[in-house]
């Protein structure tokens, strides 16, 4: 007959766990963050932040295509088709689709910030689950280790009266 023996398992955090409570969810603000690391850097950021978001509202649309329009009535004067294209192409477009592609630029990265924080729920959903699943195994664990214990009591005494 063999004997049986129990060893318990021993969990042990692993280090992205402390990490990710740390740092909380993955943004944009701390992707430029993290990346700004020279005080000349830090203020090129700022700066491009400012003027991005300066630029890219609706407002800013409306306020450029008021601008192209001043030079409109001049381009039609002239009765040239490659001025008046040249107009809307060079003048019109650029200067309306630039501010609007940035609004959309910036709903999409408040989009992926929200399901970048939103995975980050879910992880910290999953690492409680996981740590409920590892205490649930600790518990049968010392059930399983009672058991086996008491088995081997069994069989040392039925040995015993061999």
């Amino acid at each position: 007959m063999v004997l049986m023996t129990t060893t318990p398992f021993d969990y042990h955090q692993h280090p992205r766990t402390t990490e990710r409570a740390a740092d909380g969810p993955p943004t944009v603000r701390k992707s430029v963050r993290r990346r700004a690391v020279s005080p000349v850097t830090r203020f090129n950021s700022k700066a491009a932040l400012g003027i991005t978001r300066s630029v890219g509202t609706m407002w800013c649309a409306y306020v450029f295509a008021a601008l192209a329009l001043v030079s409109l009535p001049a381009a039609l004067m002239s009765g040239s088709p490659i001025i008046i294209v040249g107009w809307i192409a060079q003048t019109f477009l650029q200067l309306v689709l630039l501010p609007v592609i940035i609004v959309g630029q910036n709903i999409q990265a408040a989009a992926s910030d929200d399901r970048a924080a939103a995975t980050y729920k879910d992880a910290g959903a999953i690492l409680e689950e996981a740590k409920q699943i590892q205490m649930h195994l600790a518990a049968q664990d010392v059930a399983t280790s009672a058991l086996l214990e008491r088995i081997l009591a069994i069989e040392k005494k039925v040995v015993a009266t061999k």
